[in-house]
């Protein structure tokens, strides 16, 4: 067996995690075809074969895997290293990338996110808020932030709160239409909710708690959904998070149509005693901890 590049483990990893050249390319900040010679640079060193070349993309053969399992070992001991050389002098440098839910993090935690930044000059801040279920063990994210305690992997998980959501609509929708004084009395509205097939998380799924309606306007993004039910196009269920900044909103049916959900948020224990993670994390649990009266506001009277 040849010696190989330790460096080529980095574009192995980036491989087996994205799937396809491009896709590693792109995360690796290099050209595809640089990733291709330096991964058969890698299987000639090693003589195997770690990938499957598939018109889909690449799937990793036993070897592949059994090489990934101490490739993610060896680099998590890297990071660590790293991690304790910059964080000798107490200071935040370097990235973390949050991985969030749009509405949190689009909604909570991008206004609020700048005082972290300010404190720690040599800090990025790295905010994903999308909708869907970040990997930590794919390195997506360093702190995801989940609506369920994830129950397998090498991750530390704390409950950051749990949030209410209601049915909102703006007041000049409800004034132009039907009064609200039962759940019957929604049948005769529209609604604005999730695409069915695109629900990243279970706990999305909660149109039974409104009853017998059909969105009309669907969408994947929780902030598109809002955008829309602020122009009036119908009735949504949102976050009371949210809706608390949004003073044309008015909730429908506080007493019967409220469901509770909760925010995780999870760390790879490769990565947790960093203190550029640690402390990020625990910045983002004091915010929500000093402002959960609008995760959980009092019940409307």
């Amino acid at each position: 067996m040849a010696d190989f590049n330790w460096n080529d483990l980095r574009f192995f990893l980036a491989v087996a995690r994205a799937g396809t050249l491009t896709t590693a390319a792109q995360r690796l900040r290099a050209d595809h075809t640089t990733v291709s010679r330096r991964i058969t640079a890698l299987e000639d060193a090693l003589r195997v074969t770690l990938f499957e070349r598939r018109p889909s993309g690449f799937t990793l053969t036993p070897q592949g895997e059994r090489l990934k399992q101490t490739a993610e070992v060896m680099e998590s001991a890297a990071l660590l290293a790293q991690g304790m050389v910059a964080d000798g002098d107490l200071s935040l440098a370097g990235a973390v990338r949050i991985g969030a839910p749009d509405g949190f993090g689009s909604c909570f935690l991008a206004p609020r996110i700048g005082a972290l930044c300010e404190r720690h000059p040599e800090l990025e801040v790295q905010l994903v808020a999308m909708p869907r279920v970040f990997s930590l063990s794919k390195r997506e994210a360093d702190i995801a932030i989940s609506l369920s305690r994830p129950q397998e992997g090498r991750l530390y998980a704390r409950k950051l709160t749990d949030y209410r959501l209601g049915l909102y609509g703006t007041a000049a929708y409800l004034d132009a239409r039907p009064s609200i004084r039962s759940r019957a009395d929604l049948r005769g509205h529209s609604f604005i909710g999730y695409i069915d097939d695109l629900i990243f998380a279970p706990e999305l799924d909660y149109v039974e708690t409104i009853g017998e309606v059909a969105p009309r306007i669907k969408s994947s993004s929780l902030v598109a959904q809002l955008k829309a039910t602020l122009a009036g196009a119908g009735l949504c269920m949102l976050p009371a998070f949210i809706a608390a900044g949004e003073p044309d909103l008015v909730q429908v049916l506080p007493e019967e149509v409220t469901i509770t959900r909760s925010f995780w948020l999870i760390v790879h224990e490769d990565l947790r005693s960093l203190a550029r993670i640690s402390m990020t994390a625990d910045y983002i649990a004091d915010l929500v901890r000093r402002e959960q009266a609008l995760f959980l506001p009092p019940p409307t009277i």
